[in-house]
């Protein structure tokens, strides 16, 4: 795989973009309606295809790669640099009818360098159109903002990032568990890049044409979901002494401590899901193997510590485990109070 996964695999046109119909819905309708802003911001988590975006955006106007310019704010954000841009932008385009600048982490200009591309902002020739994309909207400067409209990129779901992983899998030619690829699209925290990066390692990694759960576990340092379901069989049971015997092998293993968090909401919220309704199993099936399906059925059955009040409490402690010199405190915290304090 010598071209990275994500560049291979981005959208090129506004129909293979997933995850933000909000934001190409609204661009679609500006360009049938002939009603372009002259700035734009584009703000968003990495990895949720705010560059990816804005370059369908410059060809959905029929612009020609001549007339794109992309600039990284992270080397290019000085005074010169910006007015470098600014003495450019009144030439005409080379093909098109526009001329496009694509500003990539544009929070990184400095004071000077917002100063300089202000005044262009403020009387923009028509045939220039500015996209701006950021990761920290906050860092933008409101007189910029107040001149520009601003679209909000969403994190795609986990489901949505399964679904490409799967995909990307299959195109590559490798055949991937459905646990194997949860876990990526768990890791990837709501990035296309990022789950298309972990892929791209844990598949050149692969001896085979298969990319097991384990393989996923090996290379990523991610949690043995043996040991989630130790730890979920044992509270489930209100077992205090086995269910912390868990974490504290978590924690020898060196695992995301973070990530067996979610792992263990997600499990929890299924198994509440179960009980209430058992038609929920259908929407699981694609998910698990139906060992794992069972335990989960199982669980939802016979367990009467994994409840609301669990999620609640592992939820306040999942969002803890960042600000923890100890990362496993929170969780064991958590443990205690929920089976043994409760005893007393």
């Amino acid at each position: 795989m010598s071209e990275t996964l994500y560049r291979k695999y981005r959208p090129h046109t506004f129909k293979d973009v997933l995850g933000q119909e909000a934001v190409v819905s609204a661009l679609e309708t500006s360009i049938s309606k002939d009603s372009l802003a002259h700035a734009y911001i584009f703000a968003g988590s990495r990895g949720t295809g705010k560059t990816s975006i804005a370059r369908i955006f410059a060809k959905a106007l029929e612009t020609s790669e001549d007339d794109i310019y992309e600039i990284d704010a992270a080397s290019n954000r000085g005074i010169d640099d910006i007015r470098a841009i600014r003495d450019a932008v009144h030439t005409l385009p080379f093909r098109s009818k526009y001329k496009i600048y694509i500003i990539d982490e544009a929070h990184m200009l400095t004071k000077d360098a917002w100063n300089a591309l202000l005044k262009t902002l403020e009387e923009p020739p028509k045939h220039v159109i500015f996209i701006m994309a950021t990761t920290e909207l906050e860092k933008i400067p409101e007189t910029i903002l107040s001149r520009c409209e601003t679209f909000a990129f969403r994190k795609p779901t986990e489901k949505i990032l399964k679904e490409v992983i799967e995909k990307t899998a299959e195109k590559e030619g490798f055949k991937i568990e459905s646990e194997a690829a949860e876990i990526i699209a768990l890791l990837a925290d709501g990035s296309f890049r990022d789950s298309h990066g972990i892929l791209q390692k844990i598949a050149s990694s692969s001896q085979t044409k298969k990319i097991t759960l384990a393989d996923v576990e090996k290379i990523s340092g991610a949690p043995k979901i043996g040991l989630l379901i130790d730890f979920l069989e044992n509270f489930g049971k209100g077992d205090t002494k086995e269910t912390l015997k868990a974490l504290s092998t978590l924690e020898e293993q060196s695992s995301d401590v973070k990530m067996f968090g979610k792992l263990l909401l997600e499990r929890m919220r299924q198994v509440i899901l179960l009980r209430i309704d058992a038609g929920f199993a259908e929407k699981l099936k694609d998910l698990y193997t139906k060992e794992h399906l069972d335990f989960l059925l199982n669980l939802s059955k016979t367990s009467k510590t994994i409840n609301s009040e669990a999620v609640r409490e592992f939820l306040h402690a999942t969002g803890e485990i960042g600000m923890s010199f100890v990362q496993i405190l929170p969780l064991e915290l958590a443990v205690i109070k929920l089976l043994e304090e409760r005893k007393g």
